[in-house]
């Protein structure tokens, strides 16, 4: 049996093969370690934490800078010291990724849809590719260049795209329910037809391959680092969303056996569980705020993936 990796050496092999993008990678460390904390962090503390991932000091600035523009974050100056703390429209996104990223491993379906119907000639061709463009992102299938279909959509989220788009009463949005009588054949070509699920298969798959060794070493470490740790949980919340909000988390129905995107959020939950603890000491000692230290998180950062308190990892942080 070969032996488990050491942890440091996955680290740096997963920040190579992961590649992460610095505005991207900010996003992610953004929603899913500082917005807990209240959501705001001094930029030298980010410019260091950043580095952990091989980013510049002039990449973050750049970034963040972008990121502001984009109106993901806002830039509060006190003295020489820049704060940036998360937007009202940068929350609503952050938790609109957050409903699904972090949600729990069961889900029901009552085999309904929502579609979105776009009028012939009533967008003009930039923000027609606008729409069809973030409502991919959202999970959304194109059934044909004016139909929008989706199982299992996160209507706020949905909403506040159309309204951000100007389009809303442009739109038609309607609610359907799956007739069963004709059973799933001609549906599980429909889907095939809206997304690409070989490709969604194919990157949950890889994902699989780059985590699952940290399993084996979290079990071979006796006293993981944690900034590691912290490291390991911000590659893997990154590279699991990259996939997971391409994905419409089709019913397991209209899925291929053994499908991996269960897997890959099974394994996600489970080394989050493990790692929330030790990464959580090290962003409380490598980030601040304009008051001092970052507060403790809230609530809502112990229910994620269906409940984090009950972890032994998680137990020695609060």
């Amino acid at each position: 049996m070969a032996r488990p990796r050491r942890l440091d050496d996955l680290a740096a092999q997963l920040t190579e093969a992961v590649a992460p993008r610095a505005k991207s990678l900010i996003i992610t460390v953004y929603g899913d370690a500082v917005l807990p904390h209240g959501g705001s962090a001094w930029l030298g503390g980010l410019i260091d934490l950043m580095a952990h991932f091989g980013m510049s000091e002039r990449i973050v600035r750049t970034s963040v800078f972008r990121l502001c523009k984009d109106d993901w974050l806002a830039n509060t100056q006190i003295g020489r010291r820049s704060f940036y703390r998360a937007t009202d429209s940068g929350k609503e996104r952050f938790a609109a990724a957050g409903r699904r990223i972090y949600a729990p491993l069961t889900r029901e379906w009552d085999r309904g849809w929502d579609l979105l119907m776009v009028p012939p000639n009533a967008l003009d061709t930039e923000t027609r590719d606008s729409l069809k463009r973030e409502l991919l992102w959202q999970g959304f299938g194109a059934a044909s260049a004016t139909v929008y279909a989706h199982p299992n959509c996160d209507e706020a989220a949905m909403h506040r795209l159309l309204a951000e788009l100007g389009v809303a009463d442009k739109i038609v949005h309607m609610k359907a329910t799956l007739d069963r009588a004709g059973g799933f054949g001609a549906l599980r070509d429909l889907v095939r037809g809206c997304w690409d699920v070989d490709q969604l298969e194919h990157d949950y798959a890889a994902f699989l391959d780059r985590f699952r060794p940290v399993w084996g070493a979290l079990d071979a470490t006796e006293a993981p680092d944690p900034r590691t740790a912290f490291v390991i949980r911000t590659l893997m919340i990154h590279d699991f969303r990259r996939i997971l909000l391409r994905d419409p988390m089709l019913p397991p129905d209209l899925l291929p056996a053994d499908w991996p995107g269960q897997e890959s959020r099974m394994l996600t939950r489970n080394l989050y569980r493990r790692l929330a603890g030790m990464s959580e000491s090290y962003l409380m000692s490598a980030l601040t705020t304009a008051n001092g230290p970052l507060p403790e998180s809230d609530p809502s950062f112990a229910t994620r993936f269906g409940g984090l308190a009950d972890s032994e990892a998680l137990a020695g942080a609060f």
